[in-house]
C-alpha cells in the first residue's frame, strides 16, 4: 500500500463528471506532479484529497487510513495534508507571523513563544524574518506565496499539496517559489503538485501524471513522459506545450 492512495475517485459538480475513476498513488518522499489542460481535474483532484471537496465515489486513504467519505476528521486530516493555492490566501488583516502561527495556536493548541519560534525559524528558511511584523498587502507576489507555503509547513504536514502555485505570479518571482519547492524535495516531503511549469516538472518530479477528462491518462517518470509519451492525447498534449515554449 502506497503512502497515499487515491483510488477510483470521482467528482462531479452537478451534472459534469470533473473526475470519472482517479486511481493514483504516491510514495513517501515522492514528487508527483499533475499535468493537463484547464479543466481536466488537477485542482479538483487536489481539493478531494484535502477534504474541501466531497467525493462521490471511490476512495482516498493516507498512511493505510481511510480519509475520505462519511466519519473522516477533516481537522486531523489537514493536520496531515497541507494545501497551498495559486491566490494565496492570506488573511489581510493579520500580520505575516500571526497568518503563519494562526492555525498551530488554532488547531493543535501550540504554546504561542514555541509556535512564533517555530515561524520565525521557517520565515527565516526563505529569507523573509525581516518581514515578520509586515501585513500581506507590503510584500510581492512571490513573498505572499512564499509566505503562503510556510503557513502550511507549520502544522508538519505529512504531505504538501501545491495547485498551480506560480500561475498568480509575474514571471520573474516564478523562480523564487519553485527554488522553496525544490528546497523541500531535496528534504524528502512528501508532494502532489498541479503545475503548468513544465521544466520544473521534468526536473522535481518522482513522477508525471498526465490527466485527461478527468482521469489520468498516462504516468510515468520524467523522462518518459516528457521525452518518449506512450499515448497520443499526452503527446498532443505536450506538443501544444513546447510550440508555446512552455517546455
Amino acid at each position: 500500500m502506497s503512502f497515499l492512495e487515491i483510488v477510483n475517485v470521482e467528482k462531479e459538480f452537478g451534472p459534469v463528471k470533473v473526475l470519472r475513476g482517479v486511481n493514483l498513488s504516491v510514495d513517501e518522499h515522492q514528487v508527483v506532479c499533475l499535468i493537463g489542460a484547464s479543466g481536466c481535474g488537477k485542482s479538483t483532484l487536489l481539493r478531494c484529497i484535502n477534504g474541501l471537496e466531497k467525493i462521490q465515489g471511490g476512495e482516498i486513504r493516507l498512511m493505510n487510513d481511510r480519509v475520505s467519505g462519511p466519519g473522516v476528521d477533516v481537522n486531523r486530516l489537514r493536520r496531515n495534508v497541507g494545501i497551498v493555492f495559486q491566490s494565496f490566501n492570506l488573511f489581510p488583516h493579520m500580520s505575516v507571523l500571526e497568518n503563519v502561527t494562526l492555525a498551530p495556536l488554532k488547531v493543535l493548541k501550540a504554546d504561542r513563544a514555541e509556535a512564533e519560534a517555530k515561524a520565525m525559524a521557517l520565515l527565516k528558511r526563505i529569507g523573509l524574518e525581516a518581514k515578520a511584523t509586515e501585513y500581506p498587502d507590503r510584500l510581492s507576489g512571490g513573498q505572499q506565496q512564499r509566505v503562503a507555503i510556510v503557513r502550511a509547513l507549520a502544522m508538519e504536514p505529512k504531505v504538501m499539496l501545491l495547485d498551480e502555485i506560480t500561475s498568480a505570479l509575474d514571471p520573474e518571482l516564478v523562480s523564487e517559489v519553485l527554488n522553496i519547492v525544490r528546497d523541500l524535495a531535496g528534504q524528502g516531503m512528501t508532494m502532489l503538485l498541479a503545475t503548468h511549469e513544465m521544466g520544473f516538472a521534468k526536473e522535481v518530479a518522482s513522477k508525471v501524471c498526465f490527466l485527461y477528462e478527468g482521469v489520468v491518462h498516462e504516468e510515468g517518470p520524467p523522462a518518459q513522459i516528457f521525452g518518449d509519451p506512450k499515448q497520443e492525447r499526452t503527446r498532443a498534449f505536450l506538443k501544444r506545450i513546447i510550440e508555446a515554449g512552455r517546455l
